[in-house]
């Protein structure tokens, strides 16, 4: 039987195997740390996940909903060629001051825009510029529906579409929760099996960051 130390574990392997030494990327988690925001930035290995998705699209226009710290903004905004931006929306502005010096720290704030404000407020200001290659959703669970909604409006035939934490512990089949974020989670899946423009799976994970998952979907 495996544990989450076992998980831990496995992840640290792969990145000792897979990842080179990383002095920005460690100097940001002790900088997040140390401001004192949740310790909720993705692991290092779903970081690099997503700059390989996001490369592997050759993405130039990237949407991410869900800022923190800037860790996975940078490791989104790493993919993209010199002329490509980073759009990235933090309700917490004191949040968003720490990512801003964390994205001078390591090169790339030239690339990236940071948003202030609650997202379903600034994502219409968003309609008027062009659609998004790729698109990272990763804040608060209750709102993921209308951060999908959003996402379709703000895409084009091809876009990556992913949203991250969605199988909650395994919380998601609990059909009756009292958990908004679990609510907000399976009126998602809803939403996605119901549209028709979108074809999306999701893929339960587990590693050092515990037992949870991320959809991933395209658009037709």
């Amino acid at each position: 039987m495996t544990t989450p130390a076992t998980w831990k574990k496995a992840d640290d392997y792969f990145i000792s195997k897979l990842h080179s030494s990383d002095p920005d990327m460690s100097y940001i988690l002790k900088a997040n740390e140390e401001a004192g925001l949740p310790e909720i930035d993705v692991a290092p290995n779903q970081g690099k996940q997503l700059y390989l998705l996001a490369k592997m699209k050759g993405a130039k226009r990237i949407l991410e909903i869900g800022t923190l710290g800037g860790y996975s903004s940078i490791w989104l905004a790493r993919a993209l060629p010199e002329d490509g931006k980073l759009i990235t929306l933090e309700y917490e502005e004191r949040h968003a001051k720490v990512a801003m010096e964390n994205m001078k720290k390591a090169g790339l704030d030239h690339k990236i825009e940071i948003v202030v404000g609650a997202a379903l407020d600034t994502l219409p200001a968003l309609q008027d510029q062009e659609p998004f290659d790729f698109i990272f959703i990763d804040a608060d669970k209750v709102n993921y529906p209308g951060y999908f909604e959003w996402a379709m409006k703000l895409s084009k035939p091809g876009t990556v579409i992913m949203g991250d934490n969605v199988a909650r512990g395994g919380k998601v089949i609990v059909e009756n929760s009292g958990d908004e974020n679990v609510k907000g989670i399976r009126t998602l899946m809803d939403l996605l099996s119901e549209e028709p423009e979108i074809e999306a799976t999701a893929i339960q994970t587990v590693g050092s960051k515990g037992y949870d998952g991320f959809v991933l979907g395209i658009v037709k």
